[in-house]
């Protein structure tokens, strides 16, 4: 919809979503994705623009990843890796320990943008962040890591009911940084992480300006996710809790959102 020419390679192959708490499929492993990527290199079509990694469950995969995402940047090297460390939430890893030091020692080295949440931004710094100031340290400490520019997608740090995104870009060795807060919904979605992810990206490229990228990229999220709860709530019924089904994100009927979203959060600098 933003303009991108997309080919997709699955870390996973379900059946569903794994918020549904039952689910079937495969978990991908080194040799799926090199055989895959090895199939785009023969034709010479491995020459992408943009390289977006979300979720992953398989540490031999993740490791294979790095070494295709070197190979990716010797053929374009100004390819712009955007990893969405997905690793957990509120607390719990839903991915294998074993995948943390592979995301530390060997992804982000290679990044250009991350998108952590506030949990998995404590995983890979090892801080805990209770406060904008523990946030921005823990920034400055992933941008050490080597990311140029650092966005916590979502953090309990926001006041009044809301939640608070935090970003920070280094230019020319300056630093710009932002936050910006939005309403927190009384519901549980899943796929807000790759949906945040994918717009970041898509509007970085576009307007080339952080703070423009991150609102939005938050008037996005917010439209698709308002419409999501209304939709399931109707659904559902007066009194009743939507089930995962009913809660899956309406991003179709969110194309004009995704497309020109109406900016209703700004964002401040820090």
């Amino acid at each position: 919809l933003l303009g991108f020419d997309v080919s997709t390679i699955n870390s996973v192959q379900f059946s569903n979503h794994t918020g549904y708490g039952k689910f079937k499929g495969q978990v991908l492993n080194d040799d799926d994705v090199e055989c895959l990527y090895e199939g785009l290199k023969e034709n010479n079509i491995h020459n992408f623009t943009h390289l977006l990694t979300g979720y992953i469950g398989s540490k031999s995969f993740l490791q294979k990843v790095g070494d295709i995402i070197k190979d990716m940047k010797k053929t374009n090297p100004t390819l712009t890796y955007v990893c969405d460390p997905v690793m957990g939430d509120n607390g719990k890893m839903y991915v294998p320990e074993e995948l943390l030091p592979v995301y530390k020692e060997t992804i982000l080295p290679l990044a250009d943008i991350i998108t952590p949440n506030q949990y998995e931004a404590e995983l890979l710094t090892g801080r805990s962040i209770n406060s904008e100031e523990e946030a921005l340290l823990a920034m400055d400490d992933l941008h050490n890591m080597g990311p140029q520019t650092v966005v916590i997608s979502s953090s309990n740090l926001g006041s009044n009911g809301t939640i608070m995104s935090l970003a920070s870009t280094v230019k020319n060795g300056c630093k710009e940084k932002f936050k910006i807060e939005f309403k927190l919904l009384p519901a549980i979605f899943v796929g807000t992480g790759d949906l945040f992810a994918a717009c970041l990206m898509a509007w970085m490229q576009t307007d080339k300006k952080l703070q423009v990228a991150l609102e939005k990229t938050l008037s996005t999220l917010q439209a698709v996710i308002k419409r999501t709860l209304t939709y399931a709530q109707e659904q559902a019924g007066p009194g009743n809790t939507p089930n995962s089904a009913q809660m899956e994100l309406r991003l179709v009927h969110s194309k004009k959102d995704i497309e020109s979203p109406n900016i209703i959060y700004k964002a401040v600098p820090l």
